[in-house]
C-alpha cells in the first residue's frame, strides 16, 4: 500500500521528488517566519509553481488540501516538533511527536510523514526522543500504509549559527542515515556534504531507500543551483528545499528551475534563465 503513496510523491517520468519545505513555523524560532508569514498566499503561490510535494504542519495543511482540484501537489506531512534550533539549547530540550500521528495524515490525505533524526552536541537526550518517535511510528507507518520520511540531522554546535547550519562532515552524515535507514526509513532527507562530489557514499549506505537532499541556508541562484545538479549526479533521488524557494524574490521562476534540472535534466544554464 505504501507504493500507491509513493506514486503520487515520486514524478513518474524520472522517478524523483522536489518537496517544498514549508513547516518552518512549528519550531518557534525567531526569523524562520521571513517569507511564511502568510501561509494562505504562500501555499497558493507554491501549487501555482507546481512541486511534486509541499511540507506542512497538521495545523497548515488545510491550506493545500482545500483547495479544488487534483493535479495539486502532495501532502507531506511534518509529525514533530522540537526546541533546539536557536543559538543556545535550552535546559529542556525536547523533539515530541504528534498525537495519534499517522490518523492525522491519514485523514489529511498525506502521501507521506516527515520525522527527524537529530544527532545535537550536547543534547543525547535528544537523539535518544527521536529514536523513540520513529520506533513508534514504524509499526503504524506499516499498518496505514504511509511512507516514512526520516529526517537525519547532523548539528553543529548551537553556538556556532544555531541548530539550523548544516553540518556536511561526510562520516557523520552516513553513520546518521544509516541509523535511519536500519529504524525503518521509507525515504530519507538528508544534508548535503560539504563535498558535494561524495554524495554517492551517502545514497550507498541508504541501500536503495530513496535520498532527498535537504537544502539548508538561503544561498544565491547559482549557488543552489550547482548543488542540486552535482548532487542528482551523485545519485539523490531529489530534494526538499525550505529557504531556497519561500525566501526566493521569483518562487515560481526558482521551482520551475528546480523541477527541470530534477526531472528533465536540464543544465545550470538552461535553469537559470528560468528565473
Amino acid at each position: 500500500m505504501k507504493n500507491y503513496r509513493l506514486n503520487r510523491l515520486f514524478n513518474a517520468r524520472s522517478n524523483r521528488c522536489f518537496d517544498v519545505a514549508v513547516d518552518h513555523g512549528f519550531f518557534n524560532q525567531s526569523g524562520f517566519l521571513h517569507g511564511i508569514e502568510d501561509m494562505a498566499s504562500v501555499v497558493k503561490a507554491l501549487v501555482d509553481a507546481a512541486p511534486d510535494a509541499i511540507q506542512l504542519t497538521v495545523g497548515q495543511a488545510r491550506h493545500l488540501q482545500d483547495l479544488p482540484g487534483r493535479e495539486k501537489p502532495s501532502l507531506v506531512l511534518r509529525t514533530d516538533v522540537a526546541n533546539i534550533y536557536g543559538k543556545e539549547l535550552p535546559d529542556t530540550s525536547f523533539s515530541l511527536m504528534i498525537e495519534e500521528t499517522m490518523l492525522q495524515a491519514v485523514r489529511l490525505d498525506a502521501a507521506c510523514v516527515c520525522v527527524n533524526l537529530f544527532q545535537i552536541p550536547g543534547a543525547p537526550e535528544v537523539h535518544a526522543q527521536c529514536v523513540e518517535n520513529i520506533l513508534k511510528l514504524k509499526p503504524q507507518a506499516d499498518f496505514y500504509g504511509m511512507p516514512m520520511m526520516v529526517e537525519p540531522l547532523v548539528f553543529q554546535p548551537n553556538a556556532d549559527g544555531g541548530g539550523y547550519r548544516v553540518n556536511g562532515d561526510l562520516t557523520q552524515i552516513t553513520y546518521l542515515v544509516r541509523q535511519a535507514v536500519e529504524l525503518g526509513a521509507d525515504i530519507i532527507k538528508a544534508d548535503p556534504t560539504d563535498d558535494v562530489g561524495l554524495y554517492h557514499e551517502v545514497v550507498r549506505v541508504a541501500g536503495g531507500i530513496p535520498v532527498l537532499v535537504r537544502g539548508g541556508g538561503k544561498v544565491g541562484d547559482r549557488e543552489i543551483l550547482e548543488r542540486t545538479g552535482r548532487l542528482l549526479e551523485q545519485g539523490a533521488a531529489g530534494i526538499v528545499y525550505g529557504r531556497n524557494v519561500i525566501q526566493h524574490a521569483n518562487p515560481k521562476g526558482i521551482v520551475r528551475a528546480l523541477m527541470a534540472m530534477v526531472h528533465e535534466k536540464a543544465d545550470v544554464e538552461g535553469a537559470l534563465a528560468m528565473i
